[in-house]
């Protein structure tokens, strides 16, 4: 018998769809907040025990990217690479993604660009 997911409330009308290999700590890290985030707007969620599948809500966007375009960090890019791909300086890309660890981007993260 096949389980149904079913998303959970939440107010931010964002969720994440668990893969094989998430982690609450990745997912926090990919989308820019922090583990005892996804916690309080997810109660009752096993951080041990996240099933393949299952919805978290994922907080309001912070800061909102204007522009509404993404990059998403592929295996082996860093901040200087995606400024070169994309034509916008590493100074304007921080900017826009304030509190991000340019030395410590993570595969599947988002990144604003302005």
């Amino acid at each position: 018998m096949k389980m149904v997911q079913i998303k959970p409330p939440c107010s931010s009308g964002r969720y994440w769809r668990v893969e094989a290999g998430d982690t609450l700590y990745t997912i926090a890290t990919a989308v820019g907040t922090s583990v005892n985030e996804l916690l309080l707007i997810n109660p009752g969620v096993d951080p041990f025990n996240l099933q393949i599948g299952q919805f978290l809500c994922l907080p309001e966007e912070f800061p909102p990217c204007p522009s509404g375009v993404f990059w998403v960090v592929a295996p082996g890019d860093t901040l200087y690479q995606i400024s070169q791909a994309t034509g916008i300086s590493v100074d304007a890309l921080l900017a826009a993604n304030p509190g991000i660890d340019p030395g410590n981007l993570q595969v599947g993260q988002k990144i604003c660009l302005p």
